[in-house]
């Protein structure tokens, strides 16, 4: 495996990425959420491409527009589809034997491939995409803390069943290290039903219609985020895969090999 830096411009700016070569004609693409680094949080992302370039696949993960060595004006995920355009025309540009290419993205960046209808790509890995509206720009003069994101009612409800089996949490709540006033609350949101489907999951259902390519959709057990996608999706599409006992990031051992596992088998799919 050689692995190599690499700029390709998007838009007037220059974007810098990572490029793990390998002989396969079939390619990933691996876009970023939020707004952290191609290598990821504890390199996940780094080890992803050289297991998958080991395994024969190359493999491009790059920075977005105004994140880590990228030049330009951080757009966020919603307005992040030139970037992975451009990212989609450099790989292609530097790996000219690759026919094939399968975009990989967890939360937010799995809703910017959403987004962004998977143009110029053949297949799609999302993992925990991110359902929740983009929160207005913070105003300077503005001293309130922003309240968190509301989770869905069914989500709430999972929450606390489950809290309900943890002794320790039960211990918490007897030994008054709980705040009542605020579980109650909470409690009185998990017993109202889901309303309808946020807009950026419509956005993103819509984005989806017409791509023709084959779509998985992983979802990590344990991830919040992954729940409240699923609260606002339709649980019985085919193409939803749930890992048992993962969290957001899929840092436990099992489930990091499941992952790669299931962006494997999206590639020699297309192989």
């Amino acid at each position: 495996m050689s692995r190599r830096h690499l700029s390709f411009a998007c838009e007037g700016s220059e974007l810098v990425g990572t490029l793990d070569l390998a002989p396969g004609r079939t390619g990933l693409l691996i876009v970023t959420g939020g707004n952290e680094l191609r290598a990821a949080p504890w390199a996940s992302q780094a080890q992803i491409a050289e297991k998958i370039a080991a395994a024969g696949f190359p493999t491009f993960r790059f920075d977005r527009r105004g994140v880590g060595d990228s030049e330009g004006e951080n757009a966020g995920f919603t307005g992040s589809a030139a970037d992975i355009a451009a990212a989609v025309a450099a790989f292609r540009a530097h790996v000219p034997t690759l026919k094939r290419i399968v975009a990989f993205g967890n939360c937010d960046a799995a809703s910017a491939l959403m987004l962004a209808g998977g143009a110029g790509l053949d297949a799609l890995v999302l993992a925990n995409p991110w359902t929740f509206e983009p929160e207005p720009e913070a105003v300077p003069e503005a001293e309130e803390v922003p309240a968190p994101t509301p989770m869905p009612p069914s989500v709430l409800r999972r929450h606390y069943l489950k809290r309900l089996t943890d002794p320790r949490a039960i211990w918490r709540l007897l030994t008054g290290k709980v705040q009542l006033g605020k579980m109650a609350s909470s409690l009185a949101e998990a017993a109202k039903t889901d309303g309808a489907p946020s807009s950026l999951a419509q956005q993103m259902a819509d984005g989806l219609t017409g791509f023709a390519g084959p779509v998985t959709i992983l979802l990590a057990e344990n991830d919040r985020t992954a729940q409240a996608f699923l609260a606002n999706w339709d649980k019985a599409d085919p193409r939803l895969r749930k890992c048992p006992g993962a969290s957001h990031s899929f840092v436990e051992p099992q489930a990091r090999i499941w992952l790669q596992g299931q962006i494997l088998a999206a590639l020699r799919s297309l192989d």
